[in-house]
């Protein structure tokens, strides 16, 4: 109807250039400017955390040393004596994606990890790491994983194909299982707010009906928060799977 308040769902996760001209020439827009500030979040975080190095730590200290022992041993029980090499990336891969999860719930802020094209680029940088230490591990008897053993001969051409194509898989459903959590989540916030923008039109009863959409988001904000954190663990965790099947097979 005419006169009522518009409001575009995914305008939020629209790309503008930042910083002019400049920002356009380059390409600059909010989605490189919240990865470096996630960046530097993380790195801030780690250092004023570590900076005290107290024999009895405090609170913040002792928050990094937990997060920092969580995701060791999450990467040692998962990939095993191996995994000491892939820590700093398994640890470096959770926290800029807990980051982005998290930056992008405060308000007017941008939520990175909601682009399919950075979480694609996240997934085939994780996907290739685990492909270059399976043939470094495994060298040429790798490309033998594609043809289940036992297998007659001539199942090949039908087998091989499928076993690739499930391989190849994997970066596009690790891509799209963060991507479409996030854009999912932003998405029910805006739908729920419309419903407190559309009601407030209704004098006092509209502001009634309001409590129950501003009590959904707020129990929805409650949920995102155990969202982001699980999403980034997944992401985590399934970057570990991939490289212990490189390691010990």
């Amino acid at each position: 109807m005419a006169g009522e308040p518009s409001i575009n769902t995914f305008g939020q996760f629209e790309l503008h250039p930042l910083l002019g001209s400049i920002g356009k020439a380059l390409c600059f827009s909010q989605a490189p400017l919240y990865m470096m500030i996630s960046v530097g979040v993380v790195l801030a975080f780690l250092y004023y955390g570590i900076k005290p190095a107290a024999i009895v730590p405090g609170r913040f200290q002792a928050s990094v040393e937990m997060s920092y022992e969580f995701i060791h041993d999450m990467t040692m029980d998962a990939i095993g004596s191996d995994g000491i090499a892939y820590f700093p990336f398994i640890f470096a891969l959770f926290f800029f994606i807990l980051a982005g999860n998290y930056i992008g719930l405060l308000p007017y802020q941008y939520t990175f990890t909601s682009h399919i094209a950075i979480t694609f680029a996240l997934a085939v940088a994780t996907f290739t790491l685990a492909i270059v230490v399976s043939i470094k591990n495994q060298g040429l008897r790798f490309f033998a994983h594609f043809m289940p053993e036992g297998v007659s001969l001539f199942l090949a051409p039908l087998l091989v194909p499928i076993e690739i194509l499930t391989f190849l898989s994997r970066p596009v459903s690790l891509a799209i299982r963060l991507f479409a959590n996030m854009v999912a989540g932003h998405v029910m916030f805006d739908i729920f707010g419309a419903f407190v923008v559309m009601l407030a039109g209704f004098g006092v009863v509209g502001d009634v009906c309001a409590i129950g959409p501003v009590a959904l988001n707020v129990a929805l904000m409650a949920f995102e928060l155990l969202v982001g954190v699980l999403q980034a663990y997944v992401f985590a965790i399934l970057a570990c799977i991939y490289l212990r099947e490189a390691v010990a097979h």
